[in-house]
């Protein structure tokens, strides 16, 4: 590797100023604009710089024979555009292995030049101990337009995660809304028991016609199951997101409650929506559905993969989940029934609207050392992947080992940052193109990604005959998921709720464990029957509160007012 090293650090030097010329002279709409030409760097003029990386690696990256981790198609482009060398520090695989690298990086004191962290906490500890440099002056000097415009479509919220004191502390990936979840209905029992659903066509139900449409489900079963189910839900009855598969999320949110979500109640104070009185009619809707037969009788034991026989053996017809559960979920029901069709529905609330909450902007983020004297680099680096890489297909001719990597799917942590960045309407965006070339007002070369394009040849080969399980799942993931999360945007149909995420407080380190176990056991409960309505839910309530929540809800109000 040392050889390797020497003769690549001579070449890179000539390269860098053979390329210095191309630098930012891309046709991207971020690279080419007039403020951006105005802020790029001078990579050959600052000499090489060694840049090193604590690197997130997995187990199959897809390498081509001959290529690692610190030296691959990805690296050796940013290395000869940026005139930098990039020597991996640490590589550990996602999950402990690298966390574990770095809590040893962070409790030593001593930083690669850049790193992924994966929690807001760690971000926060490298902050208060010094180790990481203020990106502050170097965000607004270099990043380009479009990598400022993807961080302003979330409303500030992004780089509101990774501000302290008002400085920029790190290069934050962004994590896009998944919209709303949806009730995925087996449309061709609906039709084959002459059903009639979404009379409107305005693609939601109320909490009624779901209920009505269980009923109907169980009674008439199409496949003749034994023991038909009308809608079953996990163990622990709720989720953290809007989009939480095989839980009451939707229907809770018709009624606006956001159970496991921090937020401010009407009042406009802070609250975790599982106490809230609104928590408690949503269970009394459950708990009455329950007792009418529409719900699982067996609530409270079924597993996910309970939840997945019911539905691939044809007991049920409903399932609530996210855009893209076709993908890796009703694609089993498709597996042993190919005639199997599911739509599905957004679940509205009395005033006709789809209560949604946003995502955590972020989840992870790039820092970069305290001690690195270049932390312009980290910007450059989020310009070439996120700007560049995108938008000029001119970058791709030059190298076209990376279009290589694009193509055949070698994984992300070949890059020099495992992160994503994209626009908070991404997903709504890329389906834009894939609509228009399906239907013929647009062109397969006209798909920006990779990934839309092949999505795009998997429907077509379905429509043709000579498609596959992977077709299916597609055109319901996105000719129907995607495409009725385009079609509440466009109307108007969304009522977005923006919940608090906050960082660890010290009670919830000792308490949280505790407390979710008593929220789920108290909620199946009262949904079965166990204990009475509203007894049992002030019981909870009270309980929540004394065995920690009041101090976790002032915790994390002094978070918010630092």
């Amino acid at each position: 590797m040392f050889n390797r090293k020497l003769k690549k650090a001579a070449a890179l030097t000539l390269a860098g100023i053979m390329t210095l010329s191309l630098w930012g002279c891309g046709s991207g709409s971020g690279s080419t604009s007039e403020s951006s030409q105005e802020t790029v760097t001078d990579p050959a003029g600052r000499g090489t710089v060694t840049v090193t990386m604590g690197r997130q690696t997995t187990a199959n990256p897809k390498f081509p024979s001959g290529d690692s981790y610190e030296d691959n198609a990805y690296i050796r482009m940013t290395e000869e555009k940026l005139n930098i060398d990039i020597q991996d520090e640490f590589e550990a695989e996602s999950g402990d292995d690298y966390n574990r690298q770095v809590s040893l990086a962070l409790s030593a004191g001593t930083l690669p030049s850049m790193m992924k962290v994966a929690s807001k906490d760690e971000l926060t500890e490298l902050y208060e101990n010094e180790l990481i440099a203020d990106l502050t002056d170097v965000y607004n000097q270099y990043a380009s337009d479009y990598v400022k415009a993807i961080y302003d479509s979330f409303d500030g919220r992004a780089l509101d995660n990774v501000t302290y004191d008002g400085k920029i502390m790190a290069i934050p990936a962004t994590a896009s809304d998944a919209g709303t979840s949806m009730c995925w209905v087996r449309s061709d029992w609906v039709e084959s028991l002459g059903l009639t659903v979404d009379e409107d066509g305005d693609r939601c139900l109320t909490l009624d016609e779901v209920r009505a449409l269980a009923k109907a489900f169980i009674d008439g079963n199409p496949e003749q199951a034994e023991h038909p189910v009308g809608i079953a839900f996990n163990a622990s009855l709720t989720g953290g997101t809007s989009d939480g598969t095989n839980t009451i999320n939707a229907i809770a949110y018709a009624l606006g409650a956001y159970p496991r979500l921090w937020f401010e109640n009407a009042a406009g104070e802070l609250t975790y929506g599982s106490i809230e009185p609104e928590m408690k009619e949503a269970l009394s809707v459950i708990r009455s559905w329950y007792e009418e037969g529409v719900v699982d009788n067996q609530l409270g034991t079924r597993t996910w993969d309970d939840i997945t026989s019911l539905l691939t053996n044809g007991q049920c017809g409903i399932v609530f989940g996210s855009w893209h559960i076709p993908d890796w979920l009703l694609n089993n029901v498709y597996t042993l029934n190919d005639k199997a069709v599911f739509t599905p529905y957004a679940v509205v609330s009395e005033e006709g609207k789809v209560n949604c909450t946003h995502a955590n902007a972020t989840g992870e983020f790039v820092v970069v050392s305290a001690d690195f004297d270049h932390p312009e680099i980290a910007i450059e680096i989020l310009n070439l992947f996120y700007d560049d890489l995108v938008n000029d297909s001119a970058l791709l001719e030059a190298y076209p080992d990376v279009a290589s990597y694009l193509n055949e799917g070698v994984d992300g942590t070949a890059r020099p940052f495992n992160i994503e960045v994209k626009s908070n309407t991404y997903l709504l965006d890329e389906y834009g193109f894939l609509k228009a070339a399906l239907a013929g007002e647009g062109t397969r070369e006209e798909i920006p990604t990779a990934e839309e394009r092949s999505n795009y040849d998997s429907i077509k080969a379905y429509q043709e005959g000579s498609g596959d399980v992977t077709g299916w799942c597609k055109i319901h993931s996105r000719t129907k998921g995607v495409d009725l999360l385009t079609y509440l945007t466009e109307n108007d149909l969304y009522n977005w709720v923006t919940p608090v995420y906050p960082e660890t407080t010290d009670t919830m380190n000792t308490s949280w464990a505790n407390l979710q176990t008593l929220e789920e056991e108290n909620f199946i409960k009262i949904v079965t029957g166990a204990a009475p309505l509203d007894e049992g839910f002030e019981s909870f309530v009270s309980g929540w509160k004394a065995q920690g929540g009041d101090t976790i809800i002032a915790e994390i109000k002094a978070q918010l007012e630092q």
